[in-house]
C-alpha cells in the first residue's frame, strides 16, 4: 500500500466516524426536542445545569447535521477522489477553524461583554424550552432558575405548587422563597464550571483545533496528487 493509499483509507474511516457521529448526534437532538422529558429522566445525572440552559435539542440538530456535511463532504470526496468535494470538505473546515479562532480571541479579549450577550441568549432558550419550569423535577440539577429562583415565578409548577422546584431548595420541602434564595442561577453556575475546568476546556479545544488542521492538511495533501495524476 502507498502512502497516497494509506492516507486515502485514513481519510476514509475517519470522516466516516464523523459522519455516524454526526447522525447519532441529530437522531439524539431529534429525540430531545420531541420528547425532553424522557430524556432529563434518563441522563438526568449527566445532563445537569446545561438543561435548563441550552436548547439541547436544537443545539444537537445543528451540530450534527454539520457533521454529517463535514463526514460525506470528506468520506465521498476521498473515496471518489473528486476534487470538488475536497475542495468543499477543506473549505468548510477552514470556516469553522476561522470561526473558532474569532470566537475564542472574542471571548478572550471581551469577556464581560461575551458574558452579558450569552446571558440574552440563553435567556431566549430558557423561555423556548426548560423542562424544569414545567415540572419541576430536580433530573440531577444543583442551580436554579436562569438568573436566580424568581425566575420561576410565572412558571406552571410555581402556580400549581406555591413553591419552588426542588433544585432550587437542594431537595428540602417544602421549598419556600428564602430557602430558593440561597440557590446561584443556572447561568452563573455554568460560567463558574467553565472556569473551574478551564484547563480542560482549553485541552478539548486544542484537540479540536489540531484534528482541524490535520483534516485540512490532508485533504489538500489528497487534492493536490490527485493533481499530479
Amino acid at each position: 500500500m502507498g502512502f497516497f493509499t494509506f492516507i486515502k483509507v485514513m481519510m476514509i474511516l475517519f470522516n466516516l466516524a464523523i459522519f455516524l457521529g454526526g447522525g447519532a448526534l441529530l437522531g439524539v437532538g431529534i429525540w430531545v426536542t420531541v420528547d425532553g422529558q424522557s430524556f432529563v429522566k434518563i441522563f438526568g445525572g449527566i445532563s445537569s445545569t446545561v438543561l435548563q440552559v441550552v436548547n439541547v435539542g436544537y443545539f444537537l440538530i445543528v451540530i450534527g447535521a454539520i457533521l454529517l456535511i463535514i463526514g460525506f463532504l470528506g468520506c465521498y470526496g476521498a473515496q471518489k477522489e473528486s476534487k470538488c468535494l475536497l475542495m468543499m470538505f477543506f473549505s468548510v473546515v477552514l470556516i469553522i477553524f476561522i470561526a473558532e479562532i474569532a470566537a475564542a480571541v472574542v471571548v478572550l479579549v471581551y469577556t464581560s461583554l461575551v458574558s452579558g450577550l450569552a446571558g440574552c441568549w440563553a435567556g431566549v432558550f430558557w423561555d423556548t424550552w426548560d423542562p424544569f419550569r414545567k415540572t419541576g423535577e430536580p433530573g440531577g440539577v444543583h442551580c436554579c432558575g436562569l438568573n436566580n429562583y424568581t425566575d420561576f415565578e410565572d412558571s406552571p409548577f410555581y402556580k400549581q405548587n406555591k413553591t419552588f422546584p426542588p433544585p432550587c431548595c437542594n431537595g428540602l420541602f417544602p421549598c419556600n422563597e428564602s430557602l430558593a434564595a440561597a440557590s446561584k442561577g443556572c447561568f452563573d453556575q455554568i460560567l463558574e464550571d467553565i472556569k473551574t475546568n478551564a484547563d480542560v476546556v482549553g485541552g478539548v479545544a486544542a484537540g479540536i483545533a489540531a484534528l482541524e488542521i490535520a483534516a485540512m492538511a490532508v485533504s489538500m495533501y489528497l487534492y493536490c496528487r490527485l493533481d499530479q495524476k
